[in-house]
């Protein structure tokens, strides 16, 4: 009589194993879409080639919500799937490997690291607003560097990097910030007490 009941729970074991190992990989799998989903709303500015976007905003959503790991495998399949030709990048932008190299390869390529960086934060304490504006913040930081080095690298002039990739879209980035820290915060708080 022990042996089955041994072997049933071994299966169970194996069951629930493999069942959150289908979850996890389906929540990656949904943050790379929904990246991709955001990149679709894109408006282009006249005088600059970066244009303005809910991208960024899609990153630091999934970063805060699936946490550090999770957060970079979304985004670093997003960029797989990307430089595979899938149109999850920007409409605006050539597609495929081409666009990681153009005027906006620098933010795309820093994502898995701003969404990782957010997510490392908001797993640290408190699942508060202001935990979340600070993980959406120092994210930020990392994806204007990545960015903004690159445009200077392409332009040979740091001046041009800030003009093209930063002035215009500070206000937007606080925006952004605000709003992804608000959800994640909400969200995060809800499935807390869901849990107990």
């Amino acid at each position: 009589m022990a042996k089955p009941a041994v072997q049933s729970l071994n299966n169970q074991r194996e069951h629930a194993f493999a069942s959150e190992g289908v979850r996890q990989v389906a929540l990656v799998v949904g943050g790379s879409l929904l990246v991709a989903l955001c990149a679709r709303i894109t408006i282009p500015l006249p005088f600059t080639p970066v244009p303005l976007t809910v991208q960024n905003f899609g990153v630091l959503l999934v970063g805060l919500l699936l946490g550090s790991r999770r957060g970079f495998a979304a985004l670093a399949l997003y960029l797989a799937e990307g430089a595979m030709g899938m149109p999850v990048f920007s409409p605006i932008g050539p597609g495929g490997v081409a666009q990681l190299f153009g005027p906006t390869g620098g933010f795309l390529l820093a994502y898995p690291l701003v969404a990782g960086l957010a997510g490392y934060v908001m797993e640290r304490g408190p699942k508060t607003f202001a935990r979340a504006a600070l993980g959406g913040l120092l994210g930020e930081v990392v994806l204007f560097t990545g960015g903004l080095a690159w445009l200077a690298v392409l332009t040979h002039s740091v001046a041009q990097a800030f003009r093209w990739g930063l002035y215009w879209f500070l206000f937007a980035e606080v925006i952004k910030v605000m709003m992804a820290a608000g959800i994640a915060s909400r969200w995060q708080r809800r499935s807390a007490k869901l849990a107990h």
